[in-house]
């Protein structure tokens, strides 16, 4: 197993594909972008499925989460899926995604073997959506969550990041839109994982303030805390509706920074240069891509993984006066 010294045991892999993106998100990085991996630094298909099957096969790794970056970018993803879930034991597979290029993937990723999708959508207007991305994409995210639900990549979770004084008004309005098409929403708080260094928690949205606003509109009852395990998002029902299919409307809140959850952690990440990082902010990395590329037996790279995780501090530290943002953005981290 992947465990720590805290009796936590990771299961849930994030494996980033690139650090590139298609967007530019204003709470992300740059409007010129960053400078991106060398492609002699990323890991290939093989030595990406090699450490897939290690982790599966050695370490008790139950979920492989495809992130980036953007990972639909990269052009072996569908070999990558493929490649996963013909495993024994089989992860369960999911994709966290901006939408772009989903409309015209998500039928070879479902055949793939790809169990489901998370897309990020911050708003519905298209004017605040350029405003936060700085590209006109928003019929392209909105097509590529129709099409990953007609392919079957159900259920669509969607990730949204409110932000202050530009789409914090629409919390409601992406609450009715995600329910009425059977998407299972989850507001974010933002984390301090910009590429710029600009985050401020005076201007983040929190969790509670999430919630005012959806009590505003929707009667919400918060669901048994003792079902929630190690997930991330704090899950309300939406007293009086359902989805589409008949199940009871929900709706999450993950409050990374304010509700911490890291006591109950099960994630480790795999960027995609080959470094395993046992925790989102973690300061360090433990390099695999070397000792991979230099002969390591299998055994030998499973000896350093655990190592890893075996570091992993009590909790990520964003509310103590110490805290330093890690040096890597989320692009480049994998979310």
């Amino acid at each position: 197993m992947l465990a720590d010294s805290y009796g936590r045991v990771a299961t849930d892999l994030r494996v980033s594909l690139t650090d590139r993106c298609n967007l530019r998100c204003t709470y992300c990085m740059p409007p010129e972008g960053l400078e991106w991996l060398p492609k002699a630094e990323l890991l290939t298909d093989d030595e990406l499925l090699r450490l897939i099957r290690i982790g599966t096969t050695r370490l008790g790794i139950e979920e492989i989460r495809f992130t980036g970056g953007e990972p639909l970018l990269r052009r072996g993803l569908p070999g990558l899926v493929a490649g996963s879930t013909a495993l024994t034991p089989r992860p369960h597979t999911a994709l966290t995604t901006n939408g772009i290029g989903l409309a015209r993937m998500a039928p070879a990723l479902a055949e793939a073997g790809l169990d489901r999708v998370n897309v990020s959508l911050d708003t519905l207007d298209p004017v605040v959506f350029e405003k936060l991305a700085r590209r006109r994409r928003l019929d392209d995210v909105l097509e590529g969550m129709a099409a990953a639900a007609r392919a079957g990549l159900t259920p669509v979770k969607v990730n949204a990041v409110l932000m202050r004084d530009v789409n914090d008004h629409e919390a409601a309005d992406l609450l009715r839109f995600c329910v009425e098409h059977g998407y299972e929403l989850r507001f974010i708080e933002q984390m301090p994982l910009d590429a710029q260094h600009g985050w401020r928690r005076d201007t983040m949205i929190t969790a509670d303030e999430i919630l005012t606003r959806l009590e505003a509109e929707f009667d919400l009852d918060p669901a048994d805390a003792d079902t929630r395990g190690s997930a991330p998002a704090e899950l309300f029902h939406l007293r009086g509706q359902r989805f589409p299919n008949g199940e009871p409307a929900t709706v999450g809140v993950i409050g990374s920074v304010t509700r911490p959850f890291c006591g109950a952690c099960d994630r480790v990440r795999l960027t995609a240069d080959g470094q395993i990082r046992n925790c989102l902010f973690a300061r360090e990395e433990s390099d695999l891509r070397t000792p991979l590329r230099e002969g390591a037996t299998d055994d030998e790279i499973a000896d350093r993984w655990r190592a890893a995780v075996m570091a992993k501090l009590p909790g990520h530290g964003i509310n103590d006066p110490s805290f330093l943002q890690p040096a890597r953005p989320m692009s480049a981290i994998g979310g």
